[in-house]
């Protein structure tokens, strides 16, 4: 979709960190994705991320129930932006330790949604809505994150509180 090749980048502070997190932001994860390999001191997990860097910002975007009583060509079609999203897989090293919060892997939400990654001393945290959390203990920063595959095409952009509609933080009067 995006006609070149995905992102591949890597961390080794917590200002490389926030470059990923801001990539994974809104991707979707399924807790029996995720993977602690003790022996080799890494955490993994595959996720389904929402492609931030390609999205059109427009006021006219599609999202759920906006299209709702509309005709649909045959085929389902649907006018407006089309915006995409990619499996990618993420790639912790010199990992101590794995703490989970807020979820089991094996009973938890089918999905979680990433809201943010961020190095915290010798931890890095990975937070989802609904207050669940994985916490790892960390040597040292170590990330590698990598699109997998083709991306594919989405009408619907997710939608954060106390944004507008083209993505800008809402303030109000001074």
């Amino acid at each position: 979709m995006t006609g070149g090749a995905g992102l591949k980048l890597r961390a080794r502070d917590a200002a490389d960190l926030a470059i990923i997190a801001a990539c994974l932001q809104d991707a979707l994860i399924r807790p029996r994705d995720m993977i602690y390999l003790a022996q080799e001191k890494r955490f993994a997990f595959v996720a389904n991320r929402f492609l931030w860097e390609a999205a059109a910002r427009s006021a006219t975007a599609i999202r759920p129930g906006d299209d709702e009583g509309d005709a649909e060509f045959a085929g389902g079609e649907t006018q407006g932006p089309v915006y995409q999203r990619v499996h990618c897989g993420v790639c912790f090293d010199r990992v101590r330790g794995v703490k989970m919060r807020g979820f089991t892997p094996a009973k938890g939400p089918e999905f979680l949604e990433l809201l943010t990654v961020q190095a915290q001393g010798d931890a890095i945290l990975i937070m989802f809505a609904g207050n669940a959390t994985v916490r790892l203990e960390v040597e040292a920063v170590r990330c590698h994150f990598e699109d997998l595959g083709e991306a594919w095409p989405t009408a619907w952009r997710p939608e954060h509180a106390g944004t507008d509609e083209a993505g800008s933080d809402r303030k109000g009067p001074a």
